[in-house]
């Protein structure tokens, strides 16, 4: 698998999950929301923030209509543009996240927007609805800035065919993240073994982009089957206005998703299979060995009469179940008293 990075972070099967907190737009142009958004990602334990960065004449054609998903009267021009976020936020958003020891990204949906966080952001977020835009993924490639990309509302070709894009422009770290567009998705429809599918073909790093309502389900299911990256919307309260609040986690959701991913992460150890420290005592006191079922004197053989397949306990530990037929007919060396496991050394 390709090697990838965000900032100091290894990205990979072998890493741990690359939690992104995504504050998209939920800051509702209020600066210090914003700055609130940061400290819950924070305080959750997530390794980014996410804000998006756009403008309205860049995104849509002005007479757009309206969509009814969104459930407001406006245009959907009009909603973009009340979503902006200030360009001279970018600094300061970078800088507070930075103090509170988490990684600043915002997803950029024009050149521009690019241009204003090229300096800030450790890796570029494509959206769903831009990883098709092939002009634009060849002039995020050519920053020499790994790129996270959504495939939401589009097929595996193609993905296949703006991942090639990238590779031709020049992006070296590309991963890619499961995404079903759907506000919110239901839990049947997100689909997490399509992570499986992008490491397989692509072979990059993969993960969830998750927009369903559930905190823990997806996410986890996601790392269960080899997410590198997990993407959660999260906002101060559902209720807020807006459009993207209400499928959100609110912060105790988005702390019980991190906790969820990484209690995953350490259940999913590391494949090997060994006796561990944890069951050493059962080991010596549950599994079954060859006992003395009675007391058996020097010179006496070993018959089905005076020996046993027992749980050893505290006593002696015996010879495992397997050298039982192996053992019938010994003669015994040394006195074995009753409940004493049957060693080598006993018998002849």
């Amino acid at each position: 698998m390709a090697d990838f990075h965000i900032g100091d972070r290894a990205i990979g099967p072998d890493e741990s999950t690359f939690i992104i907190a995504e504050a998209g737009s939920n800051h509702n142009g209020d600066l210090e929301t914003a700055k609130q958004l940061i400290d819950v990602a924070a305080d959750a334990g997530a390794d980014a923030v996410k804000f998006q960065t756009f403008r309205a004449e860049d995104l849509y054609v002005e007479d757009s209509g309206g969509a009814e998903y969104l459930d407001d009267d406006r245009s959907i021009y009009e909603i973009i543009e009340s979503m902006e976020m200030p360009y001279e936020w970018i600094p300061l958003l970078h800088d507070y996240a930075r103090r509170r020891d988490i990684y600043f990204m915002s997803t950029p949906f024009d050149e521009r927007s690019a241009d204003e966080l090229a300096d800030y952001v450790p890796a570029w977020k494509v959206a769903s609805y831009t990883s098709s835009h092939h002009p634009f993924l060849r002039y995020l490639a050519k920053t020499d800035t790994p790129i996270v990309m959504s495939t939401g509302a589009h097929e595996l070709s193609e993905v296949g065919e703006s991942v090639d894009v990238l590779r031709d422009a020049g992006a070296d770290e590309v991963a890619l993240l499961q995404c079903v567009a759907a506000y919110p998705t239901p839990l049947q429809d997100i689909n997490v073994r399509v992570i499986e599918t992008l490491i397989d073909e692509f072979g990059v790093p993969a993960g969830l982009s998750d927009h369903t309502l559930d905190p823990v389900t997806a996410p986890s299911a996601a790392v269960a089957v080899g997410a590198s990256i997990v993407e959660k919307h999260f906002t101060l309260d559902k209720g807020m206005g807006g459009p993207d609040h209400q499928f959100a986690l609110e912060p105790d959701e988005l702390d019980a998703m991190v906790t969820a991913v990484r209690n995953v992460e350490s259940a999913m150890g590391d494949g090997t299979k060994t006796v561990l420290d944890v069951e050493k005592e059962l080991h010596d006191v549950a599994r079954r060995r060859i006992h003395a079922v009675r007391t058996i004197e020097a010179g006496e053989r070993l018959t089905t009469e005076n020996i046993g397949v027992l749980r050893s306990g505290t006593n002696e530990l015996g010879l495992d179940p397997k050298f039982y037929e192996e053992v019938l007919g010994a003669t015994v060396v040394s006195k074995i008293s009753k409940g004493d496991g049957v060693t080598w050394d006993a018998i002849e």
